[in-house]
């Protein structure tokens, strides 16, 4: 009997309204007029979304579902393995770097501006290095990984991505003034619109969203974020604003006549749950055991991926741009 609880406490938790249920057990629906409250509400709607694209994609006959299966096992042993890490290591960043902060922010409309600037740009760094060096590449491949987009792509990641990415956003946001409220609320509504871009095209097919497009990152910019096209690789790494993708050269619009193929560039099987969430790791163990010498070793592991000794290299900046010499036009 603990055990069936135990599950539906799980199913309960993944849907994300065991809080708005706590408040309606109560009785006071006036809480749901404050923060807590109204959080309560927007939790419930990614999941929900996620399992209206599974049925839709069931009646499209367009299931995906070995991506739902891998990814669905992948929640699960992050579940079990790194439920609190990352809790753990905001908390911790927070108490380290308060007391060394030269300045703090105040509550205002426009210090929520500032601060939500501030959060892109520590996401903008982790993430950037999560793809420019390889140890980091190892954390983050198992969300680039699946070979279609959805929902549940949200949940593929490897369970020490999310401390490591924390710390860093984390440290930069309370170093830049920001209060650990503030960024808690940052965080919720980062965290929150960095799920809905990972919607599929069985529930929006042109994701580009019109003159939106122009102004933030749409969930078209994420789909061309997770694609291995030369054009598209190693682009738009921040979640909502594009500010930083901008000014740093990274910023990259889906093209009509460049359909997104979705994946990374190493042979694997996306449906194997050992080769998604392990697959990067081995490789990188194998190159740095078969390299000659220790600055081999060590290169294998800090510089970019598809760096090799013998010179034969094959990193996502060559790729881009052999293919913008070749393409003038994209």
């Amino acid at each position: 009997m603990e055990f069936l609880w135990s599950i539906f406490e799980e199913i309960i938790g993944f849907l994300g309204i065991s809080q708005a249920l706590e408040i309606l057990k109560t009785g006071d629906y006036s809480t749901f007029k404050t923060y807590d409250g109204i959080a309560s509400l927007i939790y419930p709607i990614i999941p929900l979304l996620l399992l209206l694209e599974f049925f839709v994609g069931l009646i499209y006959k367009k299931p995906q579902i070995k991506v739902y299966k891998v990814n669905f096992l992948i929640y699960i042993f992050n579940r079990f393995v790194g439920r609190f890490i990352s809790i753990a290591m905001v908390a911790y960043c927070i108490g380290l770097f308060s007391p060394i902060a030269h300045f703090k922010i105040g509550s205002s409309w426009y210090w929520y501006i500032y601060a939500y600037v501030v959060w892109e740009f520590g996401h903008f760094i982790y993430h950037y290095l999560g793809h420019k060096v390889r140890i980091f590449w190892c954390l983050h491949s198992t969300h680039h990984a699946p070979e279609e987009m959805n929902l549940s792509v949200t949940h593929a990641h490897f369970f020490l991505e999310a401390p490591y990415a924390d710390v860093i956003r984390t440290t930069v946001c309370i170093l830049l003034g920001v209060q650990p409220e503030l960024l808690f609320t940052v965080m919720f509504i980062d965290g929150t619109y960095g799920a809905f871009i990972h919607i599929g095209e069985n529930l929006i097919k042109d994701a580009r969203f019109g003159f939106l497009n122009k102004i933030i990152l749409t969930p078209s910019h994420h789909r061309v974020h997770h694609a291995r096209n030369p054009l598209y690789m190693d682009t738009n790494f921040c979640n909502l604003l594009n500010i930083w993708d901008r000014l740093f050269g990274t910023y990259q619009e889906e093209q009509k006549n460049v359909e997104v193929e979705y994946g990374i560039t190493r042979k694997m099987d996306s449906g194997n749950f050992i080769d998604v969430y392990f697959g990067e790791i081995i490789s990188l163990a194998k190159d740095v055991i078969n390299a000659p010498g220790i600055m081999n070793k060590l290169r294998y592991i800090i510089m970019p991926p598809g760096w090799s000794h013998s010179g034969a290299h094959k990193t996502a900046k060559m790729l881009r741009e052999a293919y913008l010499e070749n393409n003038l036009d994209a």
